[in-house]
């Protein structure tokens, strides 16, 4: 996600704070997941930020509705635009989604497609094993295949599934191992394209674009260990990143 906000908004400064000490959420109960996250959006509040972008689908399907009660920000969310984006590229109408435990259970992705589209029929599966592989940097090779063959056999049996949301945003990081399991004749959506477009839709929408000469300093915060998030960072961007900090979320304190 970050990185597709960069590609769209290249003016603009992006703050990045990833929970990763307490990550994974999608185990955890709709209290803790609402409680963390409501941590870390306080946190980003003394950064000054003019939007929020909630990169977590069990903290989208559990907590969005709330923030942008309470928020005088504009805040989205990465479930909604994935679904559009789902429902542009599915032929049949049978789209398949896979997320934690969390965002499977809130339905969120379901009602979200069938909210736009009554017809749709989806098929949901949870996939718990892909967020521990990822946090570890195992993004390719024969053991994320063999743990994405195990936890997709029950879709990979579903002739009729032509479309598969990426219902995690960790989930984009085996794109290309998910892909090859799953078959070329599904199409694997990421919402962070989608979403990345919305963002820029509404800033422009507000007048809250940037459309100066400056260059964006961006910010990336971890509440985990920094040496594995810069070694999963490196991974995405493809290149190491300027500012990088760990963070303690209850007390604020930057290292």
């Amino acid at each position: 996600m970050a990185h597709e906000l960069m590609r769209q908004l290249p003016k603009e400064r992006l703050i990045y704070l990833g929970d990763t000490l307490r990550c994974p959420y999608g185990p955890r109960s709709k209290t803790e997941v609402k409680k963390f996250t409501w941590e870390m959006v306080e946190f980003l509040l003394q950064k000054n930020i003019k939007m929020l972008v909630v990169a977590c689908n069990t903290a989208t399907a559990f907590t969005l509705t709330e923030l942008q009660e309470g928020l005088n920000i504009p805040v989205i969310g990465v479930i909604l635009p994935g679904a559009r984006a789902a429902i542009k590229f599915t032929r049949n109408s049978h789209i398949g989604v896979i997320g934690t435990d969390g965002t499977i259970r809130s339905n969120a992705y379901p009602n979200a497609l069938k909210s736009i589209n009554g017809d749709i029929h989806v098929s949901a599966l949870a996939c718990p094993m892909f967020v521990p592989m990822v946090e570890q940097g195992i993004l390719s090779g024969e053991k994320a295949k063999n743990v994405v063959e195990e936890s997709l056999q029950v879709m990979k049996e579903d002739d009729h599934l032509d479309t598969l949301i990426l219902g995690c945003t960790h989930y984009p990081l085996i794109k290309d191992t998910i892909q090859e399991v799953i078959g070329d004749y599904v199409t694997v959506i990421s919402s962070s394209e989608e979403t990345a477009r919305e963002a820029s839709t509404i800033l422009e929408f507000r007048q809250l674009l940037y459309k100066g000469d400056r260059v964006a300093r961006h910010q990336f915060f971890t509440t985990g260990e920094l040496g594995i998030f810069e070694k999963i960072a490196r991974d995405i961007f493809k290149t190491s990143l300027p500012d990088f900090r760990s963070v303690i979320i209850e007390k604020a304190v930057i290292s």
